[in-house]
């Protein structure tokens, strides 16, 4: 197979784990789809995947990652706590779906050489589910910023929260800021990418993707500084710009970040602490608290629990919760090991705003964009493939005749 051809498939592969992270629930669409519809359509597309990545490494050929080893245990707890049922079959559903998802992550770290590949097709994709988004404004504004999310911008083609819209915002911003400073992407390309994705990110009102990306952004340009002017010329001119924005529009700054709220209410997270206190008092058996009580949709009282830590641990446990505090150590602890690079700090900048982000929002326990931001992350830290040397062939020597020696 061509390598051209291989690398359009590879890139197949993973718009369609993006499509299939994109999730079934969220605002009111223009034209409704049917949740069973949206269901068929992502579980359609981790299907296909599979099935491409597997067609095209079918010597699976596999890189070794402790990222993806340590998402293959985390099944262990899932698959044994959802075998109880606590939680229905839809456990055992998202168990398969999980490993599906781990199992194609394998048949692709083939390809994951620690170049900058997956960051484009990562950067091309978002950005075009970002382009829905913006089609649903210009061509429904107020199905897009309804009433229901506080006038907060939605998908209205697919159904998108505005979380989920600030994240995939803030993920390509802060890595087409980097291309950027590492000069490999023109300033013009850059700029289409970056400023409809700003306002798109101002639009959702959400604190926890912008705190992500600029606190994720401030760390990976940081580890740049040493290394590159013009990381060192953008830090500089960041600091400014941020200082006069603080002091000339303090109050808009305030207002947005506080989106209409009380104080009480910003201060217990919108409610949040609220279920996270009741979670953690529920009376759990011990096998409950080793392996949780299985794969559910991350609620608890038919309520959100919007933490990724607390969700891990209510549906895989404590195990699950300790696999994934190593994930984040693990890539953390191998991208400040390597040395400074523009691969390097696009992993930081991923790894952080993860971490950042599981504070308010979960999905660092089952298929979800996280587990893809930290997908790439790996395959940005991986060491690059060693050239298998050429072996030349052996020359057979001459035989020479008697008489041919004895006239020398």
């Amino acid at each position: 197979m061509r390598a051209d051809h291989t690398s359009k498939i590879v890139a197949t592969v993973w718009g369609l784990l993006i499509l299939n992270t994109l999730g079934s629930a969220g605002a009111k669409t223009i034209v409704p789809l049917p949740r069973s519809l949206i269901q068929m359509a992502t579980m359609g597309a981790l299907v296909a995947a599979f099935t491409l990545a597997l067609a095209v490494n079918l010597q699976l050929r596999i890189r070794p990652s402790a990222y993806v080893f340590l998402l293959t245990l985390l099944l262990v707890p899932s698959v044994i706590s959802s075998a109880n049922l606590e939680s229905g079959f839809g456990a055992l559903f998202r168990c398969a779906r999980l490993a599906l998802f781990v199992g194609t992550l394998w048949l692709l770290s083939r390809w994951w050489d620690g170049g900058l590949t997956f960051v484009r097709h990562h950067i091309r994709m978002y950005f075009a589910v970002l382009g829905s988004v913006a089609a649903g404004l210009v061509i429904a504004p107020g199905a897009a910023l309804p009433d229901l999310y506080g006038g907060r911008l939605v998908g209205a083609l697919w159904p998108l929260t505005p979380p989920q819209i600030g994240q995939y915002a803030a993920v390509i911003i802060g890595l087409t800021v980097l291309l950027v400073l590492g000069r490999r992407i023109d300033r013009g390309s850059a700029t289409l990418v970056i400023v409809p994705s700003l306002v798109l990110l101002a639009l959702t009102h959400t604190r926890t993707a912008t705190l992500g990306l600029f606190l994720g952004l401030a760390l990976a340009i940081g580890s740049l500084i040493l290394t590159s002017a013009a990381a060192r010329r953008f830090f500089v001119w960041t600091v400014v710009i941020a200082t006069v924005a603080a002091v000339g529009f303090a109050s808009a700054l305030q207002a947005w970040f506080l989106r209409g709220q009380s104080q009480e209410n910003f201060s217990n997270l919108t409610g949040r602490a609220k279920v996270w206190d009741a979670l953690l008092a529920a009376p759990r058996s011990t096998s409950e608290q080793l392996f949780g009580m299985g794969l559910g949709d991350k609620s608890f009282g038919g309520l959100p629990i919007d933490n990724s830590w607390l969700a891990v641990y209510n549906e895989q446990g404590l195990t699950g919760t300790a696999i994934v505090a190593a994930v984040i150590l693990v890539l953390l602890g191998v991208a400040l090991l390597r040395p400074p690079s523009l691969q390097r700090a696009c992993a930081i900048f991923l790894i952080s705003y993860c971490a950042i982000a599981s504070y308010t929002e979960a999905g660092l326990g089952d298929a979800s964009p996280y587990l893809l931001h930290l997908a790439l992350a790996a395959s940005l830290l991986a060491a690059p493939a060693a050239a298998t040397p050429l072996s030349t062939p052996a020359v057979p020597r001459r035989r020479v005749p008697r008489w041919a020696k004895e006239r020398r």
